[in-house]
């Protein structure tokens, strides 16, 4: 079972599924979780297990529909998360489906801790495209500067060039 554990630990890139929040955010190992709960006939099988922090493992507790009148939970192991929400410039989530305002209720995804979380996130990735553009640009800038090498290297040999031609013209003339 361990092994089952660190496989579905590696394949969520150790987040949880529902909130994004990793170990480094949280200082340790998450949790793992039933999609649908053992205690309602959930399988052991990789595909029912999600790693899941603490939070969100809370907040769904044992929830599984027990009729078709119910909402689902948002699977994350079925469906990427920009089907059922909107990420807003403000790090709220906003759904887009039934079944993402449900999970935004059940789980709390807009709790004010998950939205400061991706604030940041958004920070750090706008600072990381902002670096490589820098870099680009750092780029570009060492290419001029080696092309200017290259004209300045040329104009030196026509200047020579030209100052070799007009002694030769003036030593003709006297």
């Amino acid at each position: 079972m361990a092994a089952i554990l660190e496989q579905v630990r590696q394949r969520a890139n150790f987040a949880c599924e529902y909130c994004g929040v990793t170990e480094e955010d949280s200082g340790g190992k998450l949790t793992i979780d039933h999609f649908q709960p053992r205690s309602k006939n959930g399988s052991d099988s990789l595909e029912n297990l999600l790693y899941c922090c603490i939070r969100c493992n809370q907040y769904k507790q044992n929830y599984w529909p027990e009729n078709p009148d119910q909402p689902s939970l948002w699977n994350p192991r079925q469906e990427p998360a920009f089907q059922h929400f909107l990420q807003l410039d403000n790090g709220t989530l906003y759904p887009l489906t039934s079944t993402g305002a449900f999970t935004l209720k059940r789980l709390r995804l807009n709790r004010s801790f998950l939205v400061a979380h991706r604030l940041k996130k958004q920070q750090r990735e706008k600072e990381l495209r902002l670096l490589m553009r820098y870099q680009e640009l750092v780029k570009v800038l060492a290419q001029l500067q080696m092309q200017l090498s290259d004209l300045i290297e040329e104009q030196q040999t026509l200047l020579k060039e030209q100052q070799e031609l007009l002694i030769l013209l003036l030593n003709r003339k006297n």
